[in-house]
């Protein structure tokens, strides 16, 4: 095999295996996404000693045919990048390894199989399936605003943990033990519930008083509500007045960077020319 055939072979299997905007790519994850619904439903149900006692045969087949399957997938995912090292440590990478050994280890170990569940990580895989990586230029505009918005909200928390704080005390002198309030932890503790309106009713005011300031405490916790999702809100009208790119799921063979434009020719992150799939 000629080295440009072999160049166009491995480019191709890696647009299906890595890409999800081509229809053979599609085609790939959403298999891939059945399979592994199917693995983590197979780990589910060999839990139930009923089910597992009846079919543990036709259940541990069918996972040693899943498992040899993602093993194949996962090599074919090393073969098809021009550095195997990048893909192997990376995030989808160590899923992909995790989710496939357990199977292995538990014909040595019996029980171990059960991490198998981890397959469920893979499921993240889904993004590139919904098109949502069309999407990826407002997903990074929600990162970007929560990054800019880092300092006014650790602000906020620290304003909220000294009022949780003060009130906390305040009630802890208020009610006293006899109303449980046995400790300013414990009363820092039921401010915190209280003003996140949570509520658990483990412990609550007896006296008019304590019952004043609570009530203040839940009034002032649904006005604390909006404010987080103000200050995001308005980094995100901001970032998305100078961020208006629209980004495909193309991945780089070279270094496996994605997020591209969805006219770009190389890759933004190691200058790798991007396989384009021909007309």
């Amino acid at each position: 095999m000629s080295t440009a055939k072999k160049r166009h072979w491995k480019s191709r299997l890696h647009e299906i295996i890595y890409e999800a905007d081509t229809p053979a790519g599609k085609l790939f994850d959403i298999v891939l996404l059945i399979v592994i619904i199917a693995s983590v439903m197979l780990v589910m149900l060999e839990s139930v000693k009923s089910i597992d006692t009846k079919y543990h045969n036709i259940l541990d087949i069918l996972e040693w045919v899943i498992t040899i399957l993602f093993t194949i997938e996962y090599f074919a995912r090393v073969i098809t990048v021009k550095k195997p090292l990048n893909y192997i440590f990376s995030f989808y990478g160590l899923v992909d390894i995790l989710s496939t050994i357990p199977k292995y280890i538990s014909f040595f170990f019996g029980g171990i199989h059960a991490l198998a569940a981890l397959r469920a990580l893979r499921l993240l895989r889904v993004f590139r399936i919904l098109k949502l990586a069309r999407y990826l230029g407002a997903s990074n505009t929600l990162i970007k605003s929560l990054k800019a918005s880092r300092v006014k909200i650790s602000v906020f928390l620290f304003a909220v943990i000294i009022i949780s704080i003060i009130l906390g005390t305040i009630m802890y002198l208020v009610e006293g033990e006899e109303a449980g309030f046995t400790s300013i932890p414990t009363s820092v503790y039921w401010c915190i519930v209280t003003l996140t309106t949570v509520g658990y009713g483990d412990i609550s005011p007896v006296t008019s008083l304590g019952q004043i300031i609570a009530s203040i405490i839940m009034i002032i916790g649904y006005g604390i509500i909006a404010v987080p999702t103000g200050i995001v809100s308005a980094e995100i009208v901001s970032q998305s007045k100078s961020n208006n790119v629209l980004l495909n799921s193309q991945s780089c063979q070279n270094c496996l960077a994605g997020q591209h434009k969805d006219d770009a020719n190389f890759c933004h992150n190691c200058g790798e020319e991007l396989f384009i799939n021909p007309s």
